[in-house]
C-alpha cells in the first residue's frame, strides 16, 4: 500500500501536505517490518528538525528503530493517541497513525523524497 498522496523516504517514513501542515508517518512496509508495535517516543511539540534527522522512535516485539524527519520543519503537534495506543499505527499506518505534524516546513525539501512510483521501485527492489 503506497499512497499516491504523500512522498517517502528511503528508510520509509511518509509525509503528506495537509494545507500548512505537513503529516509525518512510518509506511506500511515499515510497520510490517516491525512487527507489533509496542511504544512510540513521540518528538516534543515546538521542536526544531532538520530533514534527515532522528526525531522520534518507535519499538516493536521484534526491534527498536528511529524515525527521521522527512523534512525540516518545527514540530506543531505529536499524535498523543499513540501513547496510550501505540498498535495504531500496525492498524492504520497512513491515517490514523500518523507520528506527528510539522509546521514551517521547507517545502523546496520534498524534491529530496522518493515518489510513489520511486517508493514502490525501491520495495520491488527489497523485494
Amino acid at each position: 500500500m503506497v499512497p499516491a498522496d504523500c512522498r517517502y523516504t528511503k528508510e520509509h517514513e511518509w509525509v503528506r501536505i495537509d494545507g500548512g501542515l505537513a503529516v509525518v508517518g512510518i509506511t506500511d512496509y515499515a510497520q510490517k517490518a516491525l512487527g507489533d508495535i509496542t511504544y512510540i517516543e513521540l518528538p516534543v511539540d515546538g521542536r526544531q528538525v532538520k530533514q534527515s534527522e532522528e526525531f522520534a522512535v518507535i519499538e516493536s516485539v521484534k526491534a527498536a528503530a528511529d524515525i527521521y524527519a522527512p523534512l525540516s520543519g518545527r514540530v506543531a503537534e505529536a499524535n498523543q493517541s499513540l501513547v496510550e495506543s501505540p498498535e495504531i499505527v500496525n492498524e492504520d499506518p497512513h491515517q490514523a497513525g500518523w507520528i506527528c505534524k510539522l509546521a514551517e516546513f521547507d517545502r523546496a525539501e520534498l524534491d529530496n523524497l522518493l515518489s510513489p512510483e520511486q517508493y514502490e521501485a525501491l520495495l520491488k527492489e527489497l523485494g
